[in-house]
């Protein structure tokens, strides 16, 4: 009994980031900018929650004593929202582009929907494979760098684009070659970013500016990790073919 009260307080945990989702959900409606404000602060609270749920759930063993609850299942339920529909709303309802360039929001939702609905979305090494719809973090560095719209316009179809090439991304909480450092950078960043949401406009620029350094770290390091699998790809291809001619 106890372990079955264990693993309900795991989904419970998990079903958390749906009252955020919601609370995201009337602050954008209601619109401006505190409402944003208070959007974005409860964006990162979901991300913590659904950075910390998949370790809360192994530790209690959710699969074993509930195998009739699918909580992977909850947690993408969840994710599209919070990391996609939640977000492209904001860049909608906050105009973060012109209402002639809005129609190409339907790109990376749809994008998203179709990494999210990808069998391998995960790879067995532990990486994303494709952009992972990251686009609650895209959506707090559109509202406070003001970029011109058609730089952001061209961030946005990009990295939509890029849900579809199945380069890797770190997947830091599963750990791996890189989640030390990963993690200690962007436990770091995600201090910065409360920061910068607390001092919100008053925030020096060099705070902002700074903290794209994970980001860029994250991306860099990704593609770094993909040219290298696409590298020995090749090369085991080659003696394949070489292997074949014998």
């Amino acid at each position: 009994m106890f372990k079955k009260l264990l693993a309900w307080s795991a989904h419970l945990y998990t079903a958390l980031g749906l009252v955020c989702a919601a609370g995201i959900a009337l602050t954008i409606i209601r619109g401006g900018d505190e409402a944003f404000r208070l959007a974005f602060l409860l964006m990162i609270i979901a991300t913590v929650i659904d950075t910390t749920d998949g370790w809360y759930a192994r530790r209690v063993r959710v699969k074993e004593v509930l195998p009739g609850f699918d909580g992977r299942r909850l947690d993408d339920l969840i994710d599209f929202q919070t990391y996609t529909c939640l977000p492209l709303l904001l860049i909608w309802r906050a105009q973060l582009l012109p209402a002639t360039q809005q129609w190409w929001l339907l790109l990376p939702l749809l994008a998203s929907a179709y990494g999210f609905c990808q069998v391998a979305a995960k790879t067995a090494d532990n990486y994303f494979l494709g952009f992972p719809s990251y686009w609650n973090i895209v959506a707090l560095y559109l509202y406070l760098l003001r970029l011109p719209s058609a730089w952001a316009l061209a961030l946005i179809v990009v990295l939509a684009l890029l849900t579809f090439v199945p380069s890797r991304y770190l997947y830091t909480t599963r750990g791996g070659r890189f989640g030390l450092l990963t993690n200690l950078f962007g436990s770091a960043w995600a201090i910065a970013l409360l920061v910068l949401l607390w001092q919100w406009h008053a925030a020096p620029r060099s705070l902002l500016l700074g903290s794209l350094s994970f980001p860029v770290y994250y991306l860099g390091l990704s593609w770094w990790i993909s040219i290298q699998y696409w590298y020995r790809w090749r090369a085991a291809r080659a003696v394949q073919q070489a292997a074949s001619l014998l």
